[in-house]
């Protein structure tokens, strides 16, 4: 049987170079293709298929190139057979080339740059959430390829927080967090989810970039525009997802915020602030470290030691969401990252960072602010 890589599904992302196929080994050599009408790259995502019971090697072979090289070393690649359970492949890094070595069982099976969150399985999402109790579900409006930007929001309580995820689609981790976020809220009988919706009104949109989502993208919308950098001045013509959820803001007002993402160079789960924003206040500043301080306390998967450097005074980048919404509103607005490559504090050799973990951690994060939103 013939080998074959494809990448032409939701999602999918790759070009194949060469493949030399011999009866006991398989060797491709493959590139990342570029988001659309930019220059980012590094989500990967196909289907190898005929290669069952033999060695194979996929060479990707233009990494250093890539947005950010210095996540490869120390990253594994994500594999699966069944698309329900994605663990960790024998890779390696040298010379701009990642190194995916396999033996597969079957002869389908699914490689990624980290586990994938279809469309289909937003749009199932959606559903799921829209018909529990409590629930409102409301379609912003269209994307620039014509698809719905959906919002979700729970509770009648006098807060208004606002949770949202994959402005950046490659980073999927940021899904699984909020189908983990969703579970629990739309539980009834959970006394988290009781008290934040009788406290607060909670705003969710669960992938604010679905044409990234479908195109298989890193980082930017069907036009090559990073989302996160449009906050301070959005557009219906180039960043309509912005706009839309920033106008639904404006309707609302912005307690708390969390952007929740994926960090491919750093092995840790952490928080970003808005330091460097004009207008900062010392309430502001004490209940973003209280609430990064308490989470982690309350789950080892998060830590402090590791993340961004800190801007200055007056040098926040209000074109980024978490300053924009900190300066625009006063609120507690915070960065959430996730890691592609292992948790190093909390290793997992066979799944490493994964979709259950990340589920996890948004239920976690929804605790600490049950604790915390009386003062807010």
């Amino acid at each position: 049987m013939t080998i074959s890589i494809t990448s032409a599904f939701d999602s999918g992302n790759i070009r194949v170079l060469s493949i030399t196929d011999t009866p006991e080994h398989v060797r491709a050599e493959l590139e990342i293709v570029t988001d659309h009408q930019s220059d980012f790259y590094q989500w990967f995502h196909f289907r190898l298929a005929n290669a069952a019971g033999r060695s194979v090697e996929l060479a990707i072979v233009n990494c250093a190139g890539s947005a950010y090289p210095d996540g490869w070393t120390g990253y594994r690649a994500r594999i699966s057979e069944d698309r329900e359970s994605w663990t960790q492949a024998d890779t390696s890094y040298a010379d701009g080339t990642l190194t995916i070595r396999l033996e597969p069982d079957t002869n389908a099976l699914w490689v990624a740059y980290f586990a994938p969150y279809s469309m289909e399985r937003h749009h199932d999402l959606i559903a799921f959430a829209a018909s529990q109790p409590g629930v409102t579900h409301r379609e912003l409006g269209l994307t620039l390829d014509g698809q719905p930007l959906d919002l979700l929001t729970i509770g009648d309580g006098p807060k208004q927080v606002w949770l949202y995820a994959r402005q950046h689609p490659g980073e999927t981790m940021a899904q699984w967090w909020m189908e983990g976020a969703l579970e629990r809220l739309c539980d009834e009988e959970d006394s988290v989810a009781r008290l934040l919706r009788q406290q607060a009104t909670i705003h969710l949109v669960p992938n604010m970039n679905p044409d990234g989502s479908r195109r298989g993208h890193l980082r930017t919308n069907a036009a090559g525009v990073n989302l996160n950098r449009e906050w301070h001045e959005p557009s219906m013509e180039r960043s309509p997802e912005v706009f839309l959820v920033r106008a639904a803001m404006d309707e609302t007002g912005v307690d708390v915020a969390l952007d929740v993402h994926g960090d491919e160079a750093i092995p840790a789960v952490f928080i970003a602030g808005f330091e460097g924003i004009p207008s900062i206040t010392e309430r502001q500043l004490t209940l973003y470290h209280r609430y990064r301080d308490t989470l982690a306390a309350r789950t080892p998967d998060f830590q402090t030691r590791l993340g961004y450097p800190v801007a200055g005074e007056g040098r926040a980048n209000l074109s980024m969401s978490t300053n924009q919404l900190a300066e625009r509103f006063g609120a507690v607005a915070m960065t959430l990252e996730m890691p592609f490559k292992d948790n190093d504090d909390l290793p997992d050799a066979d799944f490493g960072w994964s979709p259950a973990r990340s589920a996890q951690l948004g239920k976690d994060c929804l605790a600490v602010l049950a604790e915390m939103i009386g003062e807010i």
